[in-house]
């Protein structure tokens, strides 16, 4: 099969990231659509933890459905097919728009895609380019003073200087340091069951457990990283044009989607003009926001 999607332990929880055969380097549409049936008493929340997916990216997906309680079976899609950032292939690659990490294991033509948790509107994750500068297991977390002091405000009571592993300690049970700044940056786990593809850190890269730790067992010191925030994705298959648009970021204060402004680059619209897509077909993409790759011609 041109794109073989393997989900890794379907039916234990908690799941592993979703495994893809690495496409060739002329394409870049990844996986196949799927499809749920909702069973009784899951919520949204239940579904995208059983298949290692983000909230949002499954709300999105299915904007008619109740997040809390979707009917009982009824059918719902899954976003198990995207296109791959136009990036160079290489080690982390993290598309903040998407909500999504992408590990090239290349020795391996494997492709491994996490849904993550990002920074908050204010505390944002950055982009750029730069790699591992440390590995820890059982970290000890040290919270900035920025951490500490809205903690005060938000909660009312202290943080300690540092908290020891445990749990207790939010960076879970595996860290990986990034290069930016001081070296404040993580890739990191979680103890909570609640927020992983969602914007709630203060700037680092949140994964599930045993995200985390499968993450951590590949990748190595030295390991380049690359972050963008890319909401619009496009790219020419063998049998046409996909698209594939998500909800942009809200920067300066968190906005409604209706209030968000998504913006196309120039290069971009110079891409879309020379290709002559279908206008309704462009449009509902741009419109909708599914985060689900769509044809344009």
């Amino acid at each position: 099969m041109r794109y073989a999607l393997f989900i890794l332990m379907l039916s234990v929880l908690p799941l592993r990231a979703a495994i893809y055969s690495a496409p060739q380097e002329d394409t870049r549409l990844l996986g196949f659509a799927m499809e749920h049936r909702v069973e009784e008493g899951q919520s949204l929340d239940d579904i995208a933890q059983q298949y290692d997916m983000g909230l949002l990216a499954l709300i999105a997906a299915n904007p008619e459905v109740d997040p809390l309680l979707p009917t009982p079976g009824s059918v719902i899609k899954l976003p198990s097919q995207m296109l791959l950032p136009d990036v160079p292939r290489s080690g982390v690659v993290v598309n903040i728009a998407e909500l999504r990490l992408y590990y090239f294991d290349n020795a391996r033509a494997r492709v491994h895609v996490y849904p993550i948790g990002i920074g908050v509107v204010g505390r944002e994750t950055p982009i750029g380019t730069t790699r591992i500068s440390q590995m820890r297991k059982d970290p000890t977390w040290t919270p900035t003073a920025t951490t500490r002091r809205k903690w005060l405000e938000e909660n009312g009571e202290a943080l300690p200087k540092v908290v020891p592993p445990g749990p207790d300690n939010p960076l879970g049970h595996r860290a990986l340091r990034l290069g930016f700044g001081n070296g404040e940056y993580l890739i990191h786990g979680t103890n909570q069951d609640f927020g992983i593809g969602m914007r709630v850190s203060a700037g680092c890269i949140r994964l599930r457990p045993a995200d985390i730790e499968h993450l951590y067992d590949m990748v190595r010191v030295g390991e380049p990283v690359t972050i963008i925030n890319e909401p619009i994705k496009l790219a020419e298959e063998a049998d046409g044009w996909f698209i594939e648009v998500h909800e942009p970021l809200s920067d300066q204060v968190e906005l409604d989607r209706d209030d968000k402004e998504l913006v196309v680059s120039k290069a971009l619209q110079q891409q879309l003009e020379a290709l002559s897509p279908d206008p309704a077909k462009l449009e509902r993409a741009l419109q909708k926001q599914s985060g689900l790759p769509q044809r344009l011609q």
